[in-house]
């Protein structure tokens, strides 16, 4: 909890996530990472959650903030992009986060090449929200507001 009572939450992005802009908006919208943070952090203030929103395309951080959530027993919104489909690493640490943890993607990963239909992470998330666009981090806040 915040000073102001309001629960921290934070919110982790994967590799290409910080560069929306140049992607295919087609598959992942319009929105730049900015405008996407900007959402997630005004999505969350309506539900009374802090977000500490990050981004990396770095496996080393990614698992560093993880465990950083895990010491300090901290809801996690993790939106894994390719480490999704292959790191062990990053499911061993989201493993180690005892406060909710859910999973989100941008575009849905079943309707994509079959290379991203399995996930990893999923198994020991809480659950996965994913094909929504933007909408997927909402419908995580309000899950996460909710457990």
């Amino acid at each position: 909890m915040t000073s102001k009572g309001s629960k921290k939450i934070l919110v982790l992005n994967g590799p290409n996530l910080g560069r929306l802009d140049l992607r295919d908006s087609k598959i992942y919208g319009d929105l730049d990472f900015a405008g996407l943070a900007s959402l997630i952090t005004q999505a969350g203030a309506e539900l009374g959650l802090v977000c500490d929103i990050r981004q990396s395309d770095s496996e080393v951080e990614m698992i560093s903030w993880l465990h950083e959530a895990a010491d300090k027993n901290i809801p996690v919104i993790i939106n894994p992009a390719a480490f999704t489909h292959y790191s062990y690493a990053i499911r061993d640490a989201a493993d180690m986060v005892a406060a909710p943890l859910i999973e989100v993607h941008l575009s849905n990963p079943m309707s994509r090449e079959e290379f991203r239909h399995t996930s990893v992470i999923s198994g020991v998330a809480n659950g996965t929200i994913a094909g929504f666009g933007p909408d997927s981090y909402r419908l995580a806040l309000i899950a996460i507001s909710r457990m």
